[in-house]
């Protein structure tokens, strides 16, 4: 059985790697909305969907303090469920398709469901 790597960095966690390749897609997928939506669905999908990284981020640098390391967790959390929003209206809007929402729905619910395993096993990560 192979051992599992040794995480130095939050860019060596699974679910970072994951919501960067989901924000990532998303940012791609964007760029074929319509232009009157530049300027609130896009941004908005794109803002909370990096959120996810950059809250990730700020959790991994707090690991000493295990409440601000869960706040920023749980606060990860909530911008991947307001990213399924905006793919919800996304669908809604017809700027993408039903296949496409379903793919990125499941994948960000993998990604709130590995986030909610940090925020439960905080003392895993925090020292």
């Amino acid at each position: 059985m192979e051992k599992k790597g040794v995480i130095r960095h939050f860019r060596d966690l699974a679910v970072y790697q994951r919501a960067f390749a989901a924000a990532m897609f998303i940012y791609k997928l964007t760029k074929g909305f319509p232009a009157e939506e530049r300027y609130s669905l896009v941004d908005q999908i794109r803002r909370s969907s990096r959120s996810v990284c950059s809250n990730l981020a700020e959790a991994w640098r707090k690991r000493r303090y295990q409440a601000v390391f869960r706040n920023k967790v749980t606060d990860a959390m909530q911008e991947a469920s307001e990213t399924q929003c905006w793919l919800e209206f996304s669908l809604a809007c017809g700027y993408i398709d039903q296949k496409t929402f379903n793919e990125l729905d499941e994948e960000y619910e993998q990604i709130i469901a590995m986030l909610n395993s940090m925020e439960f096993n905080a003392n895993k990560f925090c020292y």
